[in-house]
């Protein structure tokens, strides 16, 4: 006996395909009892062309749902008298081969238990390219089809066999199922339910089939974005994600719930970062959509789970072996990075090319510029001529700043310490053994993790042959030519922007070297803050970077993304408040792009760069700032980096670009600041001059916000660091001030020459009165950082970490703190760790019982803990000493001041005290972070393809 059939077919605006597809269904060689048409609103003749193929079609609004567009036809055929027993579903961008019912229906009679069946898909109008067989889900709610992506029918998945769900194209369902079911869930419009659908079948102990003799070619007019209806909107990604989410929150087991919260959570930052690498910042936003739409409204899913569990026979736990294998996700990761690494060999030329091409198309006839790199960039004349050198005052002018900087440098030469640059340790060794370390044994021991420019450090010592006091010292040393080198290319650049003609050479002489001075005369050379002074030198070049972000070339602006982002990693390891500026700064300009030019918002080549950019600095510093975040210790990322407690910095300070009153008088910076008011007056130049200020009104505003704010680390309540807010801040002072005397420059007024020389002597006067100061200072780096610790204590404490000392200071009257010293002491990267540690309440309360009342248990405690000695400095409380010296357990030992008491405990030394866990999160994220920085570094880089390199 013929089973009987009914076609149930939903149309909306398919006018495209229909005539085909009604070919297709009369060309079916099994008989169908009956075929209902159900249109949604076509604003085409899809539903008059229904009307003439089939005699009858239920027209319903352009709101109606798939799953209500089939729940009608389900009534249409309940009011016809009608009960077949299959239901076939079609789309009106699927088009059946003549056998597929056929074949489909053989199937069924093959296996009775089978009470849904799916054909094979292929692409539509390919025809050969294999769609689906069959569908799943993996646990982070992809729709896996097990093909390869392009997969070609070539007979090689020709199998009939049980899969979880098969697209409602082209399903042939059970009548009696479809209904006892409740049909397509309406909480999914238009995708997802037939993953739903099978999910549920499975559940009630329903099966499914796909049949690949049974062929299907489909469209994907929805998928692909063919066709938009009010349903799919412009944002198709955001409602298949949707649905994918939901579906798998509705339908997995209860014991499996939370978990799978807080996975899809995670996943969905990770998707989001994979869509922002590869450029595809409106997907990774539709992510977090999808995924706030769910959990903020976790009724939809409760009442969805409620309405499955009361399902008859239901056992969600049926469905677990259709269900995608627990490493398909993995898998798909590997996939991704592969395609990442591969797009990051076969990048384009640098940004500069372009620029200079467009700089010659706007060139007069007349104007023929000097040939030049923009990577090699010449300071003077051809300096390959020596009398054209020595006949150039500009060249030997910044000869001679050169050498003054490193005369004035002199101080650095070889090993420093001193102010709030803490000493260096051994060796490189050291400084990659505290980044790779998920335990420190510093203190009492501690998770903390080490700072982020300890890897930065530690590359550069081992490039030095791995002295750590050659690396300090080329920091301080280069850092005045690095910042003097960057500063001229980003203000030949950027007066070439602003008059064609470009910046004179006496200007970028004056503000490269003004430029260059800013660590050293706000006091941050001489006081030691290297975080500063390596954000010095590289802010020129950050800035340089960052103007690739307004290339004509949306490809050139990505590429200005990877640049800036790499930059912007490396300064925010030193300084980690340049990147709450730099997130600050990018809204501002994106949110001013999108008001002066209507429509660029819209573009996401125009936000999406600067965006990027921003979002790469968590991911590179991920080892440090998440297991800080973890740690308790996310004050880290609002602090200047150094020894604490760090110069405060008041208003007249941030004016004036010094902290805390260091540096060179308050005049000089008063000065650059008069000139760069003054620039505002040239016509030509406002504009530019007006974006500086703009730049440093935000800097200021941030710098005014986290002033208000402190912290209570465990010694000490530091306030916010603004340090690099006022380096930023003087910068962008010079830069307004060089731009104004270009605009000056290239004023035809009669007064313009006597201006111009009134403003040159004080202009002039800044950088000379910053080298004269700086050749006449005192830095502390040079003083070094006396310690009142026996020698024999430290040569015995450097044997091990368990020969730790604890020093204490202080009075009883005047209150009592304590240290404890381990190894050669606490070095650079290593006081990062130990000030942002937690206070130990516990070893805290033992030392307030040793100095008031001591006991044997707690001196077994002391050994137990990897204290050897026990240290009151000069001077030494008498009363404490007194209680010291009762103590049993604690032998007086030698001290080289009469004033400084030590006793040694009598107790073995546990080597063992100062191990830790290890954490599989941190060593991961060093992981990600080594990637990380490959991979960017890889796509800053030109292409070496001479193909690619045309302009």
């Amino acid at each position: 006996m013929v089973p009987s059939v009914a076609a149930l077919l939903v149309s909306h605006d398919g006018r495209r395909w229909l005539p085909t597809v009604i070919d297709g269904i009369r060309a079916q060689r099994a008989p169908l009892s009956t075929v209902v048409a159900v249109d949604t609103g076509s604003k085409d003749d899809s539903a008059d062309l229904l009307q003439t193929a089939f005699g009858d079609v239920l027209r319903a609004p352009g709101s109606t749902s798939f799953p209500a567009a089939v729940e009608l036809g389900l009534e249409r055929l309940r009011d016809r008298g009608e009960a077949p027993e299959w239901i076939w579903i079609l789309h009106d961008d699927a088009n059946p081969d003549p056998g597929a019912l056929a074949a489909l229906l053989a199937a069924a009679a093959a296996d009775p238990d089978v009470d849904i069946l799916g054909p094979k898909l292929r692409e539509w109008p390919s025809l050969k390219r294999l769609l689906e067989l069959g569908i799943t889900i993996s646990g982070t709610g992809r729709r896996e089809t097990g093909l390869e992506r392009g997969e070609y029918d070539q007979g090689q998945h020709d199998e009939v066999r049980r899969v979880l769900a098969v697209n409602t194209a082209g399903m042939l369902v059970r009548r009696t199922v479809l209904e006892a079911l409740g049909g397509f869930d309406p909480q999914l419009p238009i995708f997802g339910n037939d993953i739903d659908f099978g999910w549920r079948a499975a559940a009630a102990g329903h099966a499914t089939s796909v049949v690949p003799d049974a062929v299907v070619f489909h469209a994907e007019a929805a998928h692909r974005g063919a066709r938009r209806t009010s349903l799919t909107g412009r944002h198709t990604h955001y409602q298949e994600r949707r649905a994918a989410l939901y579906t798998l929150l509705a339908n997995a087991p209860g014991r499996k719930l939370p978990w799978l919260v807080v996975r899809l959570a995670f996943g969905t930052l990770l998707r989001m970062l994979g869509f922002l690498v590869v450029r595809s910042v409106g997907e990774a936003l539709d992510e977090l959509a999808a995924l706030l739409s769910l959990y903020t409204h976790p009724g939809q899913v409760r009442a969805a789970r409620q309405a499955r569990r009361e399902q008859p026979r239901a056992d969600l736990d049926r469905a677990g072996p259709l269900l995608s294998p627990w490493w398909v996700p993995y898998r798909h990761g590997l996939d991704f990075v592969g395609d990442l690494v591969a797009a990051a060999t076969n990048q384009a030329q640098d940004v500069a090319e372009r620029r200079r091409a467009a700089a010659a198309e706007r060139a007069p006839a007349s104007y023929a510029p000097r040939p030049s790199s923009d990577d090699e960039d010449t300071l003077g004349a051809d300096t390959g001529i020596l009398a054209r050198f020595l006949t150039n005052p500009v060249a030997l002018l910044l000869t001679l700043v050169v050498v003054a900087a490193l005369v004035a440098a002199r101080t650095a030469y070889g090993s420093i310490a001193g102010g709030d640059l803490s000493p260096v340790p051994a060796g490189a060794g050291d400084w990659w053994r505290l980044q790779v370390e998920t335990w420190h044994p510093l203190g009492t021991g501690t998770a903390v993790p080490a700072p982020a420019y300890v890897l930065p450090m530690a590359l550069l010592a081992t490039l030095l042959g791995g002295s750590t006091s050659a690396a300090v010292s080329v920091v301080f040393v280069a850092a005045v030519p690095i910042s003097l080198w960057g500063a001229w290319r980003f203000l030949r650049v950027v007066g070439r922007l602003v008059v064609f003609t470009g910046a004179s050479r006496w200007v970028l002489l004056w503000g490269a070297t003004t430029w260059s001075l800013v660590p050293v005369v706000c006091g941050a050379w001489g006081g030691g803050r290297l975080g500063l002074v390596v954000v010095s030198a590289i802010l020129p070049w950050l800035a340089h970077a960052a103007l690739g972000f307004a290339d004509p070339a949306a490809d050139r602006r990505w590429r200005a993304a990877w640049r800036v982002g790499l930059l912007l990693a490396l300064a925010a390891a030193f300084a980690p408040v340049l990147w709450v500026l730099a997130a600050v700064l990018g809204l501002v300009v994106v949110a001013a792009a999108a008001l002066v030019v209507r429509g660029a918002i819209r573009d996401r080549s125009v936000w999406g760069p600067p965006a990027a950019a921003i979002g790469l600095v968590p991911l590179l510093l991920s080892p440090w700032w998440i297991p800080a975040i973890q740690r308790s210790a996310a004050e880290g990322l609002l602090l200047d980096t150094g020894r604490l407690p760090t110069p405060t910095t008041d208003t007249i300070d941030l004016m004036s670009g010094r902290l805390d009153g260091l540096g060179a008088p308050v005049w000089l910076g008063l000065v650059l600041a008069v000139l760069a008011l003054l620039a505002l007056l040239p016509r030509a130049t406002r504009i530019p001059v007006l974006v500086c200020w703009v730049v440093a009104l935000v800097t200021s505003v941030l710098a005014a916000v986290l002033g208000a704010l402190s912290f209570d680390l465990a010694a000490v309540t530091v306030d916010a660091g603004l340090g690099v807010l006022v380096v930023v801040l003087q910068g962008t002072l010079v830069v307004a001030a060089a731009i104004g005397a270009v605009g000056l420059g290239a004023e035809q007024v009669p007064w313009r020459r006597v201006v111009a020389g009134v403003l040159l002597v004080v202009a002039a006067a800044v950088p000379i009165g910053g080298f004269a100061w700086w050749l006449g200072s005192e830095p502390e780096i040079s003083d070094g950082i006396d310690t009142d610790i026996p020698v024999y204590m430290v040569q015995s404490s450097e044997e091990g970490p368990e020969h730790g000392i604890l020093v204490i200071r202080g009075t009883v009257e005047d209150g009592l703190t304590y240290t404890i010293r381990r190894g050669d002491g606490v070095t650079l990267g290593e006081d990062e760790i130990i000030n942002h540690t937690l206070e130990d309440t516990d070893f805290s309360a033992d030392v307030r019982a040793l100095v008031s009342r001591p006991t044997t248990e707690l001196v077994d405690a002391l050994g137990a803990s990897g204290i050897e000695y026990v240290v009151l400095p000069s001077p030494a409380d008498g009363d404490v000493a007194a209680v010291l010296d009762a103590t049993t357990g604690l032998v007086q030992a030698s001290a080289e001041e009469r004033t400084t008491r030590a006793w040694q405990v009598d107790r073995p030394l546990d080597a063992a005290a100062l191990e830790g866990p290890a954490s599989w999160l941190r060593i991961l994220l060093l992981v990600v972070q080594g990637v990380g920085v490959v991979v960017v570094a890889v796509l800053c880089l030109p292409t070496t393809n001479p193909r690619r390199s045309a302009p």
